[in-house]
Order: C-alpha cells, then structure tokens, then sequence
C-alpha cells in the first residue's frame, strides 16, 4: 500500500487518481477541512489528520510499503515552512522507517540545494533531502520546477481578459513541467531501479523564458497577449507592509520572491535522463493547458 501525504494537493490528488487507476492500494492522509470526497469515492483509504501531531503520521504509516510525500506549507494554510515542510518531513522519515517502509519518495524544489537565504521553503526541504539521505531508507528525491498545473488559474484569468501579469525579469527561464508527468515519476519511482538512491531534476521538454508563457496562452486562446510586468519591487513593498502584521506571511512571500527572482530549468541532458529512465516523453506546457482547458 502506497501512503500520499498533501493528497489534496495539486500533485498528491494525481498521485492518488493514478495509483487508484492502476489499481494500487493507496492510503489518503488528509485534513479534516479538506475536500476529499473525490479521493473517497476513487476507492482511497481516507486518513484525516494533522501533520503536526506525531501519533497521526505514527498512525498513518502503519502497513505501508511505500510513501510519498507531496504535502508542503504553501498548501497547509496554517503551518509554517518549519513545521510542515521540515518537522513533519522528519517525523514522517522516521515512522516510515519504523514501519518497515521499503521506499520514500520525497518531493523537493528545484534550486533547494542552493543556498537560498530567504526562501524559508528552500532551507527545510533541502534539511529533509539531507536527513532522508542518511536515514537508510531507500528513496528518491524529486526536484520538480515549476508545476503546471499552477498556471491553469493565471490561463484561465487570461482567456477571459488577455492581460498576463509577469513580476520580475521576463527573460528569467524555467522548464515547466506537467503536474500528470511528475504524478507518474512519482509513482514509477519506487520501481525504476535507476531512480533508487537518486536526486533527480524534473522539468518539462522545453525551457521557457517567463514571457513565453504569456505567448503560449495566446496562441491556446487566439488572442493578443497584453504583458503587465511589475518590478520585483512589488513584491518587497507587499512583504514588507504584510510583514508588520504577519511574520509568517512575510517568510512566504520570501519564497515567492526567490521564486520569481530566479531561474529554474533543468538541462537538455537531465531531460533525456529523465525520460530515458521512465520511458516517458515529457508533455509540454502548451499541450497541457490545451488539454486541461479543452481548448
């Protein structure tokens, strides 16, 4: 049995439908205020929990073969990168560890090994990448860009006005990759033998300057795209004023901001690794948004 955590997530609700679609046995961990009813119904074992109490991660690990581990603070609402994206990771590692597991599959960023000093994500992410490394358990680490799926509200927003709002450098690259391509690596890498031990990049087949994709949705949507880019500026001024009210605010927009400020692709090379490995092509951004917006 495999356990997802964030599995009503962007990604962790894809792991979920594609285990349950290859009928693989699949436990849920979830928050009690969460919509989970889809999962349910797919044939998920529904845990409700809290990602900070021990005794629910304790809990949820028993039985399991394999995790996957997907959830973050960005997608918690209410917990801190240190107590999500960190202490949860940890003690996650070790029931894991307790419980038998016989692989983890842990879901970093790319750039987490960077060194980011205000990108409070970055830091607890790349702390896990290193403990899990040392845990013995078997695992795979995914560094993914940016996930696609992130961009179907922004695509949706221009279809309907035709402005994109870009904050930063325009010509800031990343490879973008499909959400539904990172739910299958996901998965398969409990059972790909390359992927054993391994840190692995994971972008999408193209690398993007950040204003290509204010010209993908307008071929998508056959219209003229009306580019609005704000300075990185924007973002300073934001967090400074949300952060006299709300410092754990302003240590997200940290996030953001190192997000925004730099760049993210993977190489030609780790591409062809990638799906050499997983026997994959990798979908791109166009093809995705058109198949997501039935366009």
């Amino acid at each position: 049995m495999f356990l997802v955590t964030g599995a009503t997530g962007g990604l962790g609700r894809r792991i979920v439908r594609l285990l349950r679609e290859r009928e693989q046995a699949v436990r849920a961990f979830v928050r009690l205020t969460s919509r989970y009813a889809e999962l349910e119904q797919r044939g998920a074992d529904i845990v409700i929990g809290d990602l900070e109490r021990e005794r629910d991660l304790q809990k949820a690990t028993r039985g399991i073969q394999y995790v996957i581990s997907t959830h973050g603070s960005n997608e918690a609402n209410d917990g801190s990168a240190q107590a999500i994206d960190y202490q949860a990771n940890i003690d996650l590692i070790d029931y894991a560890k307790d419980a038998g597991v016989e692989h983890f599959v842990f879901v970093s960023v790319l750039g987490a090994d960077r060194g980011y000093e205000d990108a409070p994500v970055f830091k607890a992410k790349y702390a896990v990448e290193r403990y899990l490394q040392t845990s013995g358990l078997p695992y795979t680490i995914l560094r993914p860009s940016g996930f696609a799926s992130n961009l179907l509200p922004l695509a949706e927003r221009f279809r309907q006005t035709g402005t994109y709002l870009l904050i930063g450098d325009p010509k800031n690259r990343s490879s973008i990759v499909s959400t539904d391509d990172l739910a299958q690596i996901a998965v398969d890498a409990v059972t790909v033998a390359g992927a054993r031990n391994q840190i692995l990049p994971v972008g999408g087949p193209q690398i993007l300057h950040r204003e290509d994709v204010a010209s993908i949705f307008g071929r998508v949507f056959n219209r003229e795209p009306f580019l609005i880019n704000a300075p990185m500026g924007a973002i300073d001024v934001v967090r400074n004023a949300v952060g006299l009210f709300n410092p754990q605010s302003r240590e997200a927009l940290g996030t953001l901001r190192t997000l925004l400020a730099n760049e993210f692709f993977c190489t030609p090379a780790e591409t062809d690794r990638l799906e050499s490995m997983f026997e994959m092509k990798l979908e791109s951004l166009e093809s995705f948004i058109r198949r997501y917006l039935s366009v």
